[in-house]
Order: C-alpha cells, then structure tokens, then sequence
C-alpha cells in the first residue's frame, strides 16, 4: 500500500473536497502534505475536479508554486501528496500584522507571485482562485508558494472559460456579469492581493453577496496610503481596471520599474550559506579572466521574449539572454531573464545557476538558495551532487558527495557546507568545474588540475604520450586532491578552457584547438567512430573554426567559434543537441532564434541539459 510511505501527524485543514493531513514521509523524514479526496460518493463534476487538480499539478514546475509529488487511490479517496509550506498562509501573515508593510517587503512578495502566475499562464493554466488564502510562505516567512488548484482550468490556445467560479471577494468585474473571461481574471485577483499586501485588507468587501457585486461591478475601493510610491499606486489601479483589456499582461508588469528592481533583488540578493569567515563588502567585480571566451553572430529572426525587443522599438537590449536545451527540449528556449549582465552560467541535474558582473551567485530552478555573502564570487560550477566556486581572491570551494575524492579535500567525507580547498601553491584558479564524480580547476597559468575518478581517462590524469594508446600502463583510477594533468598535450600548460562532463571532457587550447578526451560510447569525442582511445582527440571536423568555449554534457559535447558558431555532436535522443534528434559523432551547427547580433558569454552542460548565455553585439559588448 503507498499510504504506508506516510506517517499522518495531524490534520491541517478540511475542504469541500476533503481533510488535508499534514504527513511524515517515512523514506526522508520530511513532511509533506496529503489531500484525502474521498471519491465513492461524488458526483462526476466533483471527480472531473479532483483529477483536473492532479492533472494542473503534474504540468507545473516553479519554486513558488506548491511541488506536486504523487497521487494513489486509498480506501476509496484519492491522496495527493505534495509540498508542506511551514509558514502559513499570506492572509495570516496580514492578519497579524498591525502597521503597515514597507513598500520592499510588498514588492518582495508580490514579485514571487508575479513569477508563479507567469508560468501557470505559460502553461495555457487559469488558477480561477488566487487569493491570500491559497498563498502560502516557508519557514522564515520569505519564500511564498501559491497553491490550490482544485478548479483551475487549462485552456486550449485561444479559448475563454464561462464557468463562475472562486473565492466572492476576489472575483473579476467580468465573472460578475456573467461574460467570457480569460487570463485578464487572474490579473484582477492579483490586483487584489497586492491592495491586500498593502492596506492590510480586502480591496471589495460587503455583508452580502448583492452588495459586493455592486462594489467590484464599480469599481471603488478605499485608496492605500501616501506612504507608498505613486509606481505602486498605479500598478494596483491598472490591474483593478474594470475594463479587462486595460489590464496589464504579467510580462508587461515584469517589465515596470518597480518590478524589475524587486525582481533584481529576488534573484541577486537571497541570502547566504553559511562560511567560517568574517564577511567583507560586496563591490562590483571583473570577471575571473579578461582573455576573449566567444564570438560575435548575425542572426535569424526572434519570437521574442521576456524584456527582449529589438532595438529598432526604441526600447533598450537586454544586458543579457540566456537559453535551455535538452531534456526534451529540442530547440534552443530562452529562460525568463531580468535585466543583468550574466557573465558564467552552469547547469546541474537539478539546477541552472549563473554569476553576474556584480559577483553575486543566481539560480533559476528549483530552489532558491543562498548566494556567497561575504565573497565576491567570479565563478561556480554545479555537478550531480556537488558544487565548486572561486573567488575573486582565487579561493576555491567545494561542498556536497565527497565520493571519488571529488571535493579535492584528501577524503571522500561528504560536506553539506562550502570548506575550502586547498590548491598547490604554485598554481592559482581560474575557473572550477564540476562532473558527475569528479571535479577541474584550470590555473591563471593555463595548467589543469583535476580530482575524483578518472574512468576512461576522462581527467587526462594517464601518464600517456603522443605515441601510447589505451594500452599503455601508468592509467590512473581515482585521486582525491587537485592533482596536474599528465596526458599529452593537456600536460603543456596551454589550455584556456576546459569542461568536464558525466565521462567524457574537452580542453582548448590557446590557439583554439578543440581536445577531447574519456568515453566515446556516443560519439561525444567528435570523431568519425565509436572507438575508445584514453589518448585526448584533436576534433578536425571543426571546418576551420577557431573554438573558444566548450561543455561537455552525458553523451554530447557543444563548441562555441570565436565568430559565435555554435556546434554540438554526440547523443541526439531528447534534443541534446539543440536541433533535429541524431545521434552522429560530426560536430554539426546549431541556430539561435535572435534578430539581433550576439556574443556567447558562457555554455554549461550537465546529464542532458545545455544552458546558454548571450549578450546583444555592441562597442561595448566586444570583448577586448
């Protein structure tokens, strides 16, 4: 029986539908909780609504929306199983509150709403029942989470719902009338929780049901305090508009201001992981390296995208794109970007984070964590289970699995907190990288160091010289510190970028040859076979193309030109590559959908994904 994962606590909550538990789940101790929908004496609507809220669930993926984690039939009732928010809900949060929140606090919230009704809305998803209610905050009451989606609906392209549906006092002036509404009704609830967050109560309250229409259908609601600026007076009012056409789409309210300086707060400024070291202030920092790392395109037609318009619009360039592929992914997908300049990205199996020009750490999914206060970060690299930073100092750290001796601390002791690596005096890091059991440091003096296994010679640790192959002796298995490469040629300090994937790796060389080097089961090498050889590989399909960057991911492996090319080859399966599925060892090139000319700044791979940042091509975009 599933139930028997679960350990009830207590009960939290009862619905129309049903009785929410409040769980121990038995495998990792955490809590969780359990929506028991009892299913033998509904009717079919009501069933239709308990599945629709399984069938919402499944299709949303957002660290502020509540995470779905399964559902089973038990004794008769559906159980939904999905994330516990310790902090209550957001109407609690402004019950207790007896002055008024600043407008800091108000935008900090509301910006997290904002990113969680932009992606249900992404998902063709109404949420029909937005409210303080049904948001929800963590244990420190700064993350909040929406929830409940037992009578959303998902819409086809272009359709509108009818059904009169959610909470009296946060339904839209349409609803009330009985017209066709669409996602505009969302903006309205949302309207109405930011007047809530700032007035500290309902926007639209009555004693009855007759007169409370009569207020929504006019509009007026008491004005919030002069304390507040006239941006977030406004933003209320427009989102209040009776006219749901003049009410602001979400990407236009993402692109105010206001909001962008929330946001840009969200994503730079949360928080720390803990370091035994007293802090120092923050200033704004050069990326780790000055040497040029990409190249410079015209390219194809844009879709468009989240604050990305073309300059002929009169609206200014982003400071930075950055783009997704893999896991099903086929073409390249822009991820939702705010107006910062990205100069390093990573991917990890669970998350994509980047470094800004400012040397503070972001992370897009699924968590939020923590950036490195006290240190100005130039650069972190992601892995499976562990992760690697370098300071602006040149101190490295690393924290997580320490099996293989990938943390590069002498042991395979696991840390769930950043220790610092010590590194041989003569050599002093640039960059750090992280693989799926091992880890590389490439030096200031273009040497590579490298830890953790070296199955197939991935890490180039082998004592191999140009005329021995696989066969020679002096392979090396595994070490546990940062330790100099030894195969011929990464061996003769000219290497200026390197990547580590699941088994495999590549390094470039100053004068831009691509080095590839460990399995070659998928063709990830770049050669014409599927042969293996622990002898690095020059790839000479390249077609005369100067490389500058390179990722190596579970089975491919992506190339940037110096011109912006962008190549990949290796395991085609779930859009690895970034076009057509095909699995081929040739490096073939892949297009971006921009209309204007870019720079690459960064590539990351990890497992199947490929995370890509760019920048639009001006005299100050051209990297000296």
């Amino acid at each position: 029986m599933v139930m028997e994962k679960y350990q009830k606590m207590k009960v939290v909550g009862r619905g129309a539908f049903g009785i929410v538990h409040l769980c121990l789940r038995k495998a990792d101790q955490k809590l969780v909780i359990l929506k028991q929908i009892p299913v033998e004496q509904m009717t079919k609507d009501e069933r239709l609504a308990a599945q629709n809220e399984c069938q919402v669930l499944k299709l949303l993926n957002h660290p502020n929306i509540i995470e779905y984690y399964e559902n089973f039939l038990e004794d008769k009732a559906l159980m939904i199983a999905m994330e516990y928010a310790p902090g209550g809900t957001l109407a609690d949060y402004i019950q207790k509150r007896n002055s008024l929140l600043d407008e800091e606090t108000i935008l900090h919230f509301f910006v997290q709403i904002l990113l969680a009704l932009h992606h249900v809305h992404n998902k063709l998803i109404l949420h029909r029942d937005l409210k303080t209610q049904n948001i929800l905050l963590d244990k420190y009451q700064m993350i909040v989470k929406i929830g409940d989606f037992g009578i959303s609906k998902i819409l086809s392209s272009k359709s509108k719902a009818y059904t009169v549906v959610g909470t009296p006092c946060y339904i839209s002036p349409e609803l009330c009338e009985g017209k066709p509404y669409n996602q505009k009704s969302d903006i309205w609830a949302l309207g109405c929780v930011l007047y809530e967050l700032a007035s500290l109560k309902r926007a639209f309250e009555a004693a009855n049901l007759p007169a409370l229409v009569l207020k929504i259908m006019s509009g007026t609601f008491a004005p919030i305090s002069d304390q507040y600026s006239p941006e977030l007076r406004q933003l209320i009012l427009s989102m209040l508009s009776l006219d749901p056409s003049k009410r602001p789409q979400l990407s236009e309210i993402m692109a105010q201001p206001i909001c962008i300086r929330a946001l840009l707060n969200l994503y730079t400024d949360i928080g720390s992981v803990k370091m035994r070291r007293i802090e120092k202030p923050l200033s704004t920092v050069a990326p780790a390296s000055h040497r040029r790392t990409g190249g410079r395109v015209n390219s194809a037609r844009s879709r468009g995208g989240f604050l990305l318009n073309s300059t002929k619009s009169g609206i200014p360039l982003p400071l930075s794109t950055v783009y997704t592929w893999g896991s099903g992914i086929i073409s390249p997908l822009r991820l939702p970007m705010l107006n910062t300049e990205v100069v390093q990205v990573s991917a990890g199996r669970t998350q994509k984070a980047g470094v800004t020009r400012s040397g503070r750490l972001i992370m897009w999914e699924p968590k939020i964590v923590e950036a490195l206060l006290g240190y100005e970060i130039a650069q972190v690299s992601c892995g499976a289970s562990h992760v690697l930073v370098v300071t602006n100092d040149r101190e490295v750290f690393s924290w997580g699995r320490g099996d293989n001796g990938r943390l590069g601390l002498e042991s395979q002791e696991s840390h769930n907190s950043p220790q610092q690596v010590c590194v041989l005096a003569e050599h002093e890091a640039q960059k750090v990288l992280c693989g799926i059991d091992c880890s590389m440091i490439l030096t200031t003096q273009n040497h590579i160091l490298a830890c953790g296994s070296n199955r197939f010679n991935k890490l180039g640790l082998d004592k191999l010289t140009a005329a021995e192959d696989f066969h020679a002796s002096n392979q090396v298995e595994e070490v546990h510190v940062f330790t100099p490469v030894q195969s011929f040629p990464l061996n003769e300090g000219n290497i200026v970028h390197v990547d580590v994937g699941t088994a495999h790796s590549a390094a470039i060389t100053e004068t831009g040859e691509c080095y590839t080097f460990g399995s070659n089961q998928h063709g990830q090498l770049g050669t014409n076979t599927r042969h293996n050889n622990r002898l690095p590989y020059l790839v000479s399909n390249l077609c005369g193309v100067k490389v500058t960057m390179v990722a190596c991911g579970d089975a491919f492996t992506v190339a940037i030109g110096a011109e912006g090319e962008i190549y990949t080859w290796g395991k085609g399966a779930r859009g690895r590559l970034g076009r057509k599925e095909e699995d081929t060892g040739i490096p073939k090139q892949v297009h971006l959908d921009e209309s204007n000319p870019y720079f690459v700044t960064s590539v990351a791979c990890c497992h199947g994904n490929t995370l890509l940042a760019v920048k639009p091509l001006g005299d100050e975009a051209i990297p000296r």
